[in-house]
């Protein structure tokens, strides 16, 4: 087993001091709780000392108890950071890795140096570089990717594009931005032509399915941008896809290896089960109409090929610590890239610990290995 003991000024061993981060700004606030929650009541006590810190949905930094019960998501509880917390500040300095915490009339304390921190935020400000920035200017240690391969990966725009230069193959989609939105909505949605119904129509810049809806018939189209538009105003038409959708889970490799690829898992959303795609209420409230599985039960070639895809994936962005790779399987037996997640649902049931559960790796050891290798990895460029 690997040290995890740190020292000292003095050179006395303690344990790793990590700073747990959720919530954020974005639509995925709920999410990024319920993913902190999964991690605070798993991650090992007796390794590691947790500084929980949630941000508010107006950026706050607040400290909090630890306490995982409020944070988890339920069809009856929907978890959010209060700003009225005592308020935690971020060293901006290569020489101090202190937290401090402010509190109305008290002194400002320091909460001491934080050894790692782990960003569980999904979307904007927070999955997309901006918090990776941050903290790198610091040189402060933390889980997951960089900036480049955090703002890449969010924008599934400029992640196909990176995809298609690398040869990895992806689906035919359209993109729509603000301006040509504002300029002439006639002439965006043309851009949609020489794509076929149906069309799924996302923010390019969010997750967790939110703002996503399938459109059947060109009369839907406008209604659908709309939508989408208010959580992003950029906005990617993607072609629908016959097929099924297969995911793989990628951990970095230790030194110079290669990526490891787990076990393929798929997502079967049944009949009847009131889902038409895997959208938010599947992914997060509703046991009932889907089914995980993992090994997907695909021939072989295919679970190999969906594995090479994702290792190359991870590759063409240059991502760090965890992602996962979402890929079709299409009626003709081809496999395409949808898109990768660099910051995928991890609470103890989302699909990337599942499929690294069935590989082998239980959840408790795949929150210390993430630890273990954003602690190993060198600050600055790298």
């Amino acid at each position: 087993m690997r040290s995890r003991a740190m020292t000292t000024d003095q050179s006395a061993p303690r344990k790793p001091r990590v700073a747990i981060v959720f919530g954020g700004r974005s639509s995925e606030h709920a999410v990024s709780c319920a993913t902190a929650a999964g991690v605070m009541q798993a991650i090992d006590r007796d390794a590691y000392d947790i500084v929980p810190i949630g941000i508010s949905r107006d950026g706050h930094w607040v400290l909090t108890d630890g306490n995982p019960a409020p944070l988890e998501l339920t069809a009856t509880q929907t978890p959010e950071v209060a700003a009225d917390g005592a308020g935690v500040v971020v060293p901006l300095s290569t020489t101090d890795r202190s937290l401090t915490v402010l509190e109305a009339g008290e002194v400002p304390r320091s909460l001491g140096e934080v050894d790692v921190v782990f960003p569980l935020l999904h979307g904007p400000f927070g999955e997309d570089g901006t918090i990776q920035g941050m903290l790198e200017l610091a040189d402060i240690r933390y889980v997951g990717s960089g900036v480049l391969a955090s703002a890449a990966g969010m924008d599934k725009h400029y992640m196909k594009v990176v995809f298609a230069s690398a040869g990895i193959p992806v689906g035919p989609y359209a993109v729509i931005t603000d301006a040509q939105w504002q300029r002439d909505k006639a002439a965006a949605m043309d851009a949609v032509g020489a794509l076929s119904f149906p069309v799924f129509v996302k923010p390019a810049r969010a997750g967790s399915s939110m703002g996503i809806s399938k459109v059947s018939s060109p009369e839907a189209l406008e209604a659908a941008i709309e939508v989408a538009r208010q959580h992003d105003r950029k906005v990617i038409v993607e072609q629908g896809i016959v097929g099924r959708e297969i995911e793989c889970a990628v951990l970095q490799g230790r030194g110079t290896d290669e990526p490891r690829t787990s076990q393929v898992g798929e997502i079967v959303v049944e009949a009847g089960g009131g889902h038409e795609f895997y959208d938010f209420e599947a992914k997060y409230l509703d046991e009932q109409g889907v089914v995980l599985s993992c090994p997907a039960q695909v021939p072989d070639r295919v679970s190999a090929e969906v594995r090479r895809l994702a290792g190359a994936a991870f590759d063409a962005l240059g991502c760090e610590g965890l992602a996962r790779v979402d890929c079709f399987y299409t009626e003709t037996g081809d496999v395409l890239v949808n898109e990768i997640n660099t910051m995928p649902g991890f609470t103890p049931h989302s699909m990337y610990p599942q499929m690294w559960a069935a590989t082998g790796l239980a959840y408790p050891e795949l929150i210390d290995e993430l630890l273990q290798l954003a602690l190993t990895r060198p600050v600055g460029l790298r």
